[in-house]
């Protein structure tokens, strides 16, 4: 039995702790949240009967072999940190950290602790992109990746008032995703934001972005939080192309390609597929599931830090060219 410290008691530290519990090899030891009483408040809500308390340090206290990380983004570093040095590894959720800086002490963290440090990108686990990867797998290689995000979301609250919200606070996902499904790394990346003369967020709410991959292959991210009526998936629209044909994912249930079969006509014949969603634990039970897998065979994971930190750079250094108005390098976001 694996005993974990979750730190963080919020909504989705609420929705880690059902998963921990729900994994028949793990038990929660300590539930930290720094805000006086809440853990004790998330404990109560879902009947566990776990210590509390408001600091990692006196919870480290208890023994654990992991520590879950579920707290706001400029907690990370510090509650990364912290267990790494204690000797634990580290399950945390997106995004890395706040800044390439900060993510560069955190790899280095667990470099020099010989501890895995993963961080939970949840939608790559999810069984109809799974299924898509297979279809674009079939395309010879990628010349063309597209993804489009339209959803009018209205929060309300803190990322009403942030800069570079769609980016910053969302694209992430969406990011990840392209290097997923397409098996390549960000060479460069030109971005722009923008916020329609509608839009109820101060800064940012749509963007544009086209970064070149490995190979010279070109990822179109196309996206607004602002953006009532027909709504994408959470997942996005996404449309593969490549020599041997193109495959499409509505972000849904919609899984298809048409592959080329023949070298004559004005339009090549192709032939018509279509996938099934594959049957694997979705979300953050995935990601849960693998992180647990790696402990117990070494195996490195989707997401583990030196891989994730790939994904958090294209996060800057849109967000960087945004501010230019110029192509940026991801070399240069990673060397930051």
């Amino acid at each position: 039995m694996k005993r974990a410290i979750l730190v963080g008691a919020g909504g989705m530290g609420r929705a880690w702790a059902r998963n921990l519990t729900d994994h028949g090899g793990v038990q929660i030891a300590a539930w930290v949240d720094v805000m006086p009483g809440q853990a004790a408040r998330s404990a109560e809500e879902l009947n566990l009967q776990v210590p509390t308390f408001e600091s990692l340090s006196d919870a480290l206290k208890e023994g654990a072999d992991f520590v879950v990380d579920v707290t706001i983004p400029e907690a990370h570093e510090t509650v990364t940190l912290e267990a790494l040095a204690a000797g634990l590894p580290v399950l945390g959720e997106k995004p890395m950290t706040v800044s390439m800086h900060s993510a560069q002490k955190m790899v280095k963290a667990s470099e020099d602790a010989g501890k895995l440090y993963m961080v939970s990108q949840s939608r790559r686990y999810d069984g109809r992109q799974t299924a898509f990867k297979t279809l674009v797998d079939q395309l010879g290689g990628i010349g063309i990746l597209n993804a489009d995000f339209y959803i009018g979301a209205h929060f309300g609250g803190f990322r009403d008032v942030m800069d570079h919200v769609l980016i910053l606070d969302m694209a992430i996902h969406t990011f990840d995703q392209a290097r997923h499904i397409s098996g390549l790394d960000p060479v460069s990346v030109y971005a722009e934001e923008f916020n329609s003369n509608w839009s109820w967020y101060k800064h940012g709410s749509s963007a544009t972005c086209l970064f070149e991959m490995e190979g010279g292959a070109k990822f179109n991210y196309r996206g607004s939080w602002c953006a009532d009526g027909l709504h994408t998936s959470w997942e996005g629209e996404w449309r593969a192309v490549g020599p041997n044909g193109t495959a499409k994912w509505d972000g849904h249930s919609q899984i298809q390609a048409e592959l080329i079969e023949g070298n004559e006509g004005f339009h090549r014949p192709v032939r018509s597929l279509h996938a099934d969603p594959v049957d694997e634990p979705g979300g953050i039970a995935g990601s849960l599931r693998e992180f647990l897998h790696a402990l117990e065979t070494g195996a490195t994971p989707k997401g583990e830090c030196h891989d994730n930190i790939k994904s958090l750079a294209m996060v800057f250094g849109a967000i960087e060219s945004a501010k230019r108005g110029e192509r940026v390098s991801i070399k240069e976001m990673l060397e930051a």
